[in-house]
C-alpha cells in the first residue's frame, strides 16, 4: 500500500518515496492552456493548496520524472524550462511583528536571485520583487512563473490586532502591485489562500488575477472527491472495514459550486482518519480552533441555528477585509460553512450556506456553547445531556441546562439586552445538541408552520418550542406543537416523538419552566 503523506507538501517527496497522490495535474494544463494564466484561488487550511502550487512549480521547472503515469507527462511542453518565484508565507508560524516580515520576503527574494544567479541592488521590498522579475526575465525570456502560497497569512495571523493586521495588509499591497507592474514578465501567476479580501483593499491592485475559487471547472482541484477517495485509498479503507456512507457524513461535504457531484473531503481529515486506526474525531478541526471566530460570533449575538441554512448573495462570500468581517464571510472563507446549492435573490446570483459535515457542525457548536461559561462546565454538561437523552430521564434534562444558564456570569450581560430575546436562549439550547452529533433542523417547515427545533435521533425524535415566560408557558408551548399538528410530520418514521416545551425569564436569565409529553 501507498504510504499516507500526512503534512507533506513536497510534490517531489510524494512521488519518489511511495506516498499516495490523486492526480490533479490535468487542473494545471487547463490552468495554463485554457486561460489567461493570472489566477487566484481560496480554500480553507489543510486543503493541499501547497502540495497545488509546489506541483506547478516543478512541472514549470521541467521534471519531468516526477509525472511518471500522471496527466501531465504526456501533455506537457517539458523542453521549455521556467524560473519560478516561489514566495510562500505559510513556512512561519506566525507574522506578530513588522520586522519579521521584512526580514523574510527579503530573505525569500534574496534566495531566488541567488538560486538564479542574479544580482539585486534594491533595498526596498517591492521595488526588489519587481527588479528580481525584470532580471530573470532578461535570463530567461520564455517568462517568469510567480506563485504566492499562504498570500494572506500575514494578516490572518493578526485579525485580534486590527493595527498591526492592517499594517501587514499594506505591507503586502505593496509587495503584490510589482506583480501587475511587471505583468509583461510573466508567463503564469497563482496565489492561494484562505481569504479573499475586497477589491478596495489588498487586491485593488491585482484585478487582472481570475479568482477560480468558486469556479466548477476547479471545484475539486484541492481535496478529494468519493471517486478519488475509493480508487486511491481503497486498500486502506477495505482494510479497515469502512462504513463509506458514516465516512461521508463525517468528512465529505465540502461544495465550492453547489453541485452535489462536485462535493470533496478535506484530504487532512481522510489522512489522519486512516493513521489513527478509522478513528472518528474531529482532526481538522481541531488543528485549530476558531477562537476569534467565536468571539465574534458572541459579540455580534449571531443566533446560531441560522447557520443551518443561510442565504448570502455572491458579494458576501468575497467581501471581507480588516475593517469588515461578515460572519458568513468569515465562516465560509475559513471551511466552517460550505455551499449547500445555489439559488436567487431577487434577480441576482445567491447561495445556500450550510456546515459541511458533521465534524464541522459538532465541533463547531461544542466551541459555540462554551460561549459565557468555558469548556470545563460545558464537557460535563454534554456528557450528563447525553446521558439523560440516552435514558429519557427528561427531568435531568431540564437540570442540565437550568445549571448552564445559572453558570453563564453576569458580567457576560452588561452592556447589552442579549437576555431579551429567545434567540439567546434558543442558540444555546440548539448548540448543545448540535455538538452530540445528532441530526438537528432549526425553524422545521411543515404544512402548518415552523417548529423551532427539531431533533431526530436514531430511537426517538424530539420537537421543542421555545417561549419566553412574558409571551406563554411550557404549557402554551406543547398547546402550539399539538394546535399546529407539528407531529404528523415524523409519524412516518415509527419512532417515540417527544413534545418539549421551554420557557426562559429574562430577568431570572434561566430556564424557568419545561414540559414534556410523548405521542
Amino acid at each position: 500500500m501507498k504510504k499516507l503523506p500526512i503534512g507533506i507538501s513536497s510534490f517531489e517527496k510524494i512521488m519518489t518515496e511511495n506516498y499516495a497522490y490523486i492526480d490533479k495535474t490535468k487542473h494545471i494544463y487547463n490552468l495554463v492552456n485554457t486561460g489567461g494564466g493570472r489566477y487566484f484561488l481560496s480554500r480553507p487550511r489543510r486543503f493541499g493548496k501547497s502540495l497545488l502550487v509546489d506541483t506547478i512549480k516543478q512541472a514549470f521547472e521541467g521534471n519531468k520524472k516526477l509525472f511518471k503515469g500522471l496527466y501531465l507527462e504526456k501533455n506537457w511542453d517539458w523542453q521549455t524550462k521556467y524560473p519560478v518565484i516561489h514566495l510562500n508565507f505559510g513556512v512561519s508560524s506566525s507574522y506578530h511583528s513588522k520586522e519579521r516580515f521584512f526580514t523574510e520576503i527579503h530573505s525569500m527574494l534574496d534566495q531566488h536571485a541567488e538560486e538564479y544567479s542574479v544580482l539585486l541592488k534594491q533595498t526596498d521590498y517591492g521595488v526588489k520583487f519587481g527588479e528580481l522579475m525584470r532580471l530573470l526575465h532578461k535570463k530567461f525570456p520564455q517568462g517568469v512563473v510567480v506563485l504566492v502560497d499562504e498570500y494572506d497569512k500575514p494578516i490572518l495571523d493578526n485579525l485580534t490586532n486590527s493595527e498591526l493586521a492592517i499594517q501587514m495588509r499594506e505591507i503586502l499591497r505593496g509587495l503584490y502591485t510589482y506583480i501587475k507592474q511587471n505583468d509583461s514578465y510573466i508567463k503564469f501567476t497563482l496565489l492561494t489562500g484562505v481569504s479573499k479580501f475586497s477589491k478596495v483593499s489588498l487586491f485593488s491592485d491585482l484585478n487582472n488575477l481570475n479568482d477560480i475559487t468558486l469556479s466548477a471547472s476547479y471545484a475539486d482541484i484541492c481535496g478529494y472527491t468519493q471517486k478519488e477517495l475509493e480508487a486511491s485509498f481503497k486498500a486502506h479503507l477495505d482494510k479497515g472495514q469502512v462504513d463509506y456512507p458514516l465516512l461521508k457524513r463525517w468528512y465529505n461535504g465540502y461544495n465550492f459550486t453547489g453541485t452535489e457531484a462536485q462535493k470533496v473531503y478535506n484530504p487532512f481529515d481522510i489522512l489522519l482518519f486512516i493513521d489513527n486506526s478509522y478513528r472518528y474525531y474531529s482532526y481538522w478541526f481541531e488543528t485549530a480552533t476558531p477562537s476569534f471566530l467565536i468571539k465574534l460570533v458572541e459579540k455580534n449575538h449571531y443566533f446560531i441555528p441560522n447557520l443551518e441554512e443561510l442565504v448570502v448573495g455572491e458579494d458576501v462570500l468575497k467581501t471581507f477585509d480588516v475593517d469588515n468581517m461578515p460572519i458568513a464571510t468569515l465562516l465560509f472563507q475559513t471551511g466552517y460553512l460550505t455551499i449547500r446549492n445555489t439559488t436567487t435573490i431577487g434577480t441576482q446570483y445567491a447561495y445556500v450556506l450550510t456546515y459541511p459535515n458533521l465534524e464541522v457542525k459538532a465541533s463547531l457548536n461544542g466551541a459555540f456553547s462554551s460561549i459565557a461559561t468555558g469548556a470545563t462546565i460545558k464537557n460535563q454538561h454534554f456528557y450528563q445531556l447525553s446521558q439523560s437523552l440516552f435514558k429519557e430521564d427528561f427531568e435531568g434534562l431540564k437540570e442540565i441546562f437550568s445549571r448552564h444558564f445559572a453558570a453563564i456570569p453576569n458580567d457576560w450581560y452588561r452592556n447589552n439586552n442579549i437576555d431579551q430575546y429567545e434567540g439567546f436562549y434558543a442558540s444555546i439550547v440548539y448548540s448543545f445538541f448540535a455538538a452530540l452529533g445528532y441530526d438537528l433542523i432549526a425553524e422545521d417547515v411543515t404544512n402548518h408552520g415552523k417548529i423551532d427545533l427539531t431533533i431526530i435521533m436514531p430511537d426517538k425524535v424530539l420537537i421543542i418550542e421555545f417561549k419566553l415566560s412574558k409571551y406563554g408557558d411550557a404549557k402554551q408551548a406543547l398547546a402550539q406543537i399539538k394546535m399546529r399538528r407539528y407531529p404528523e410530520k415524523y409519524i412516518s418514521r415509527q419512532l417515540p416523538i417527544y413534545l418539549i416545551g421551554m420557557s426562559f425569564d429574562a430577568n431570572a436569565r434561566n430556564l424557568v419552566d419545561f414540559l414534556v409529553e410523548k405521542v
